[in-house]
């Protein structure tokens, strides 16, 4: 990698912006894009009218030293609080089981709050879809759907992608790289926001759901530091939302709230749909990410480390680190 030019990542969810992290912290100069308004990936909040709600992941445990300490950062800067909602499993034993004992986290005021204030800190650009890379003697060269080809070369590209993303990109540059991506299979999810002018009255604040094509359900309003009115969050099961990933926004919500009445749940005032095409990997890889220093090429994300939050973090980490101790070698 050439020791003068920046390094793109391509990815403002927590593994991109992580990553990013680590290279700035070690003294690289580095440019974060990415397809969306904001940062945060799926670690996700949608908020209109007086409301709001985490669509995206739901909470996050912390385990490994190191993200135990990132997240005593976040806490010291307002931006994540324990939540310890009451939890119940419905639909039978079998399945997810509710672990008291374990401590969960959301990011504060809404979900997305970490990733926006690491983002602070980095230079990031939004509306920014990378659709081609090129390798030119001067370094790689990026392609954006709304501006073509970019002028200022980069020494890497770190892909903190969906592996379905990140193939295209990887392309004939890295194929033992495209091989990894090509060997996950990431599944949708169908997740519904429900909006209540009165606080609804159920035994629990979140459930995960053993039967039928829901899998978890969350009253957003018990997170810390929300505001608006009442919301819940319904999650689809994830072989059901492949069934039904492009079936319409309404018929998937008739469904499910169908299947959040038969427990218990009052019909909403109103409702808001969203579809996530690469929600979670069955399995999850444990490679922990890719990098290869002869294409000059990485990635990072959850899928290549367990799933989780966590693992996004502690996934977009290893790969900084693979590259700075590829300089350290020089």
């Amino acid at each position: 990698m050439p020791s003068d030019l920046p390094v793109a990542v391509l990815g403002a969810g927590l593994a991109g912006l992580a990553c990013a992290q680590a290279l700035s912290d070690a003294d690289l100069a580095v440019q974060v894009f990415d397809k969306s308004r904001g940062a945060g990936g799926r670690m996700s909040t949608r908020r209109a009218d007086g409301w709001q709600c985490d669509h995206g992941a739901q909470y996050f445990t912390a385990r490994d030293p190191a993200f135990v300490a990132e997240l005593a950062r976040w806490q010291a800067a307002g931006v994540a609080a324990a939540w310890a909602p009451r939890l119940a499993v419905l639909g039978g034993a079998a399945g997810h089981r509710a672990d008291v004992s374990l401590q969960r986290f959301v990011g504060q005021p809404q979900m997305s709050s970490p990733a926006r204030w690491l983002a602070e800190a980095l230079p990031l650009s939004l509306h920014s879809n990378i659709t081609a890379l090129r390798r030119e003697s001067g370094g790689w060269q990026l392609q954006s759907a709304e501006a073509g080809w970019l002028p200022q070369a980069f020494g890497a590209v770190l892909l903190a992608l969906p592996a379905p993303q990140a193939l295209p990109l990887l392309g004939p540059h890295a194929t033992a790289l495209a091989a990894i991506a090509a060997q996950a299979r990431m599944r949708g999810c169908w997740a519904l926001m429900l909006q209540f002018e009165r606080p609804v009255d159920l035994p629990f604040d979140a459930a995960f759901v053993n039967s039928g094509p829901l899998r978890w359900l969350a009253r957003n309003s018990s997170k810390p530091g929300r505001a608006g009115v009442e919301s819940w969050l319904l999650h689809a099961e994830a072989e059901w939302s492949e069934l039904h990933l492009e079936e319409s926004a309404e018929a998937v919500a008739a469904r499910l709230l169908q299947a959040f009445a038969a427990l218990g749940g009052p019909a909403p005032a109103g409702w808001t749909a969203h579809r996530w095409r690469y929600a979670d990997t069955a399995p999850a890889l444990d490679a922990g990410c890719a990098w290869s220093a002869e294409a000059g090429l990485g990635l990072c994300g959850d899928w290549l480390h367990g799933g989780k939050v966590e693992g996004a973090w502690l996934s977009g980490r290893r790969l900084a680190h693979a590259l700075i101790e590829q300089g350290r070698m020089r």
